[in-house]
């Protein structure tokens, strides 16, 4: 089955990256980011070797996010950077083709451990199985 797996961050914690911290977001060092990307890496080698991986990126900071809404009189409303500092927002994510829900939830439990700052926010990853045509409304 195939499942998205969803990591969150807010605008602050993308400043962080950058090296403008917030009181809720430590500031990172290149060191640390580096450490960040290198466990990412092995993550995505490792699902790549077992042809788990189907599609994985990471996401701008929200603060380069556009909003596409119909609007009350029925026009377009357009809308840049939608998202205030303490609002999550999915960060990045993976599309995995797991045998089962426990084989995903495995892998997730794994991102949560990605190093970081001391003080970083914990925020859960997120599984939602991709349906598999009208059949998986409801299921």
């Amino acid at each position: 089955m195939r499942y998205l797996v969803m990591v969150q961050a807010t605008q602050a914690d993308y400043d962080a990256m950058a090296g403008r911290p917030t009181p809720h977001s430590p500031s990172w060092t290149e060191v640390q980011l580096k450490a960040m990307y290198a466990y990412m890496s092995v993550i995505n080698d490792e699902l790549t070797e077992t042809g788990e991986l189907i599609d994985a990126e990471g996401l701008a900071e929200p603060a380069r996010t556009r909003l596409v809404a119909r609007g009350k009189d029925g026009g377009t409303l357009i809308t840049d950077s939608p998202y205030c500092e303490t609002k999550e927002v999915m960060a990045g994510y993976w599309v995995l083709d797991c045998a089962s829900l426990e084989r995903v939830t495995e892998i997730a439990e794994r991102v949560t451990r990605c190093p970081g700052p001391e003080g970083l926010a914990d925020y859960p990853v997120v599984i939602r199985p991709i349906m598999d045509g009208p059949d998986g409304i409801g299921a």
